[in-house]
């Protein structure tokens, strides 16, 4: 019985990763607003990140799944889990900003 509780425990574990790749995710559907043509923060750019993640990784995935101010509800990635959002959000706070 230990043996299955523990099994059971670890694909829980397992199953809370990204199934998608956050930069092709940002590719396909985020970068059409966090890529600088908009008042979204821009990929890599620290001090826009820095208030937003202050929130908590919870509330930005809220303000991704529910829509937040311009952002439309599931930015525009329909397909996308809440681990998908959490991996694409670090991604983007984390990157190297490009000129």
């Amino acid at each position: 019985m230990k043996k299955l509780a523990v099994l059971l425990l670890g694909l829980a574990i397992g199953s809370s990763e990204a199934a998608q790749d956050p930069e092709t995710v940002f590719n396909r559907s985020c970068g059409l607003c966090h890529n600088g043509q908009s008042a979204a923060p821009r990929k890599g750019n620290a001090e826009a990140w820095k208030p937003r993640l202050s929130q908590g990784m919870d509330a930005l995935v809220k303000h991704v799944t529910d829509g937040f101010n311009a952002m439309p509800p599931r930015g525009f990635c329909t397909d996308c889990t809440a681990e998908d959002y959490q991996a694409v959000i670090g991604w983007m706070a984390n990157s190297r900003q490009e000129d």
